[in-house]
């Protein structure tokens, strides 16, 4: 990048900044071996599984907390009913829209065949399982359609682009997930004004023509931890999964602040949230169809996880970003959301700047309207650890009476080394 920018750049500073400690609600599960064991037969669903049966267990693509453990756990009780379970990724379009990315997604997350005791089956491939009463083609994936029974595992919490009874959970994996690519484009294909009918009418079709058995819902708190887990009938489960809704959104976690200017997040990918960063959490959303979070004039992000595999979906809700994460993004991981979605803000690039400081430095430059005290600014690692964060010294009034904040520090510079990139967070 031509030395004009940094010229532009050069006498914008950035001001000095405290670390807090958000207080949260925090419910845990301890064992969570122990305590979906108990659920499974405690519900007495797990006894739907027959000896000799092929179960098909569907996962996500989600950095879910302790996703690896609970599937093992799930395909042990299993294997101990006689029966023979496999793995199929429940992911509608991502790992690229293909059968091997879908697999390294889920190798990504640790559920890897070694580790869970159970074969990954993976294709792209679906069956039409009809129509629903409005005209929507349900699609299923091929291989899990065959199986004897299914068992669907996810996490329930609130979704980035719509607001509905049901969200982001068991009916969404249902049908988007094992719609895989083309039930997805099906799915998204009016739009997400329509998403709250459409998730669960499709997913109550495959519920009346596929051998459901149960779904494991899972539900963390707002320090990214598992907080509960459910296991759902398909008989209970749509009704079951808006409560549990409900619980989740207020564990979640959210930076309890209502406004300020600059927002930098370090990192986003899609093993954080399906949008990269969840505007759940940062307020700048994909469509008109969800809401709430804090008011925030600029938003930078830095870094791609490397879990992402290169999906940089989310980026495009940003305002700045940096040389390095556009490096790290790859297109053919990306474009495949939104070209599912046709929700397209996501995959755009924002303006990159050659370093994290430039990129900062730019987001506090075309601000408008600031303050005597200067630009308000938040900084964090990624949308799902919010219980340290930092923010500048001109936040503190507003924050030091509060129970629920308590400050670590005392005010600091944010360090940067010599090619500009950020110190990061301890």
């Amino acid at each position: 990048m031509s030395g004009i920018i940094e010229e532009l750049l050069s006498d914008i500073p950035i001001p000095k900044m405290v670390k807090i400690c958000q207080i949260f609600e925090r419910p845990i599960i301890d064992n969570v071996e122990k305590a979906c064991v108990e659920k499974l037969y405690g519900t007495g669903l797990i006894e739907r599984i027959k000896a000799g049966q092929s179960v098909a267990v569907a996962v996500g693509s989600r950095g879910i907390k302790n996703i690896a453990l609970i599937v093992k756990t799930v395909v042990a009780e299993i294997k101990k009913r006689g029966a023979s379970p496999f793995i199929v990724p429940a992911m509608g379009s991502h790992g690229g829209a293909t059968a091997e990315g879908q697999k390294a997604v889920l190798w990504g997350l640790g559920v890897t065949e070694e580790y869970v005791g159970a074969p990954i089956k993976s294709s792209m491939e679906v069956v039409k399982l009809g129509k629903t009463e409005d005209g929507l083609p349900v699609y299923f994936d091929k291989i899990a359609s065959s199986a004897d029974a299914i068992v669907i595992i996810n996490r329930i919490k609130p979704h980035t682009a719509f607001r509905g009874r049901v969200e982001s959970g068991l009916m969404k994996m249902i049908t988007i997930g094992l719609g895989k690519q083309k039930g997805a484009e099906a799915c998204h294909a009016m739009g997400f004004g329509h998403m709250a009918k459409n998730i669960p009418q499709i997913a109550r079709f495959a519920l009346r023509k596929m051998p459901i058995v149960f779904g494991v819902g899972i539900i963390e708190n707002a320090y990214d931890e598992t907080a509960r887990i459910e296991v759902l009938s398909p008989e209970e489960m749509e009704e079951k999964e808006a409560e549990l809704l409900i619980w989740a959104k207020s564990h979640m976690g959210k930076i309890l602040l209502n406004s300020f200017d600059v927002l930098i997040v370090d990192e986003i990918g899609k093993d954080i949230s399906g949008d990269g960063m969840d505007p759940n959490v940062t307020g700048r959303y994909p469509t008109p169809y969800a809401s709430g979070g804090p008011e925030v004039k600029r938003i930078v992000v830095l870094s791609l996880t490397e879990r992402s595999h290169g999906n940089a979906n989310g980026v495009g809700t940003a305002d700045f970003t940096t040389r390095r994460l556009f490096e790290k993004m790859r297109f053919d991981q990306t474009y495949p959301n939104a070209l599912t979605s046709t929700v397209v803000s996501p995959v755009k690039v924002p303006m990159v700047l050659d370093t994290d400081m430039l990129a900062i430095q730019a987001a506090i430059k075309t601000l408008n309207s600031v303050g005597n005290d200067g630009p308000t600014i938040v900084r964090i690692k990624n949308t799902l650890k919010l219980d340290e964060i930092m923010i500048s010294v001109n936040l503190i009034p507003f924050v030091k009476e509060r129970k629920d904040i308590e400050i670590l520090t005392e005010p600091f510079d944010l360090k940067f080394d010599s090619n500009g990139t950020i110190e990061p967070f301890a």
